[in-house]
């Protein structure tokens, strides 16, 4: 890998991290607060909104409990499973 591949992958993991929905949530939160500004409007207020907003999803989608809709997605809630860790999965039994 290049160097320069290396660091794209770096920054990518860093901002997007586990959950892309937060990332999308605090850029938009960026690109509304700049249009307010640049609207002249006060904007103060919008970024710790945006941020609580997010936050709320992202917490209420890791703690629901599975559906049904989300069968065999127990690896995207970071468990790894009865077959990779020889434990029984917490979030599926």
């Amino acid at each position: 890998m290049t160097r320069l591949g290396a660091f794209a992958r770096f920054w990518y993991d860093f901002i997007v991290g586990d959950d892309w929905r937060v990332a999308v949530g605090v850029g938009a939160g960026i690109a509304l607060t700049a249009a307010l500004v640049s609207a002249g409007l006060p904007a103060w207020w919008l970024m710790p909104a945006a941020v609580v907003a997010t936050l709320f999803a992202s917490l209420w989608r890791a703690t629901r409990p599975p559906s049904t809709s989300d069968a065999g997605q127990s690896a995207s809630r970071g468990s790894m499973g009865r077959e990779a860790t020889g434990r029984a999965d917490p979030l599926t039994e």
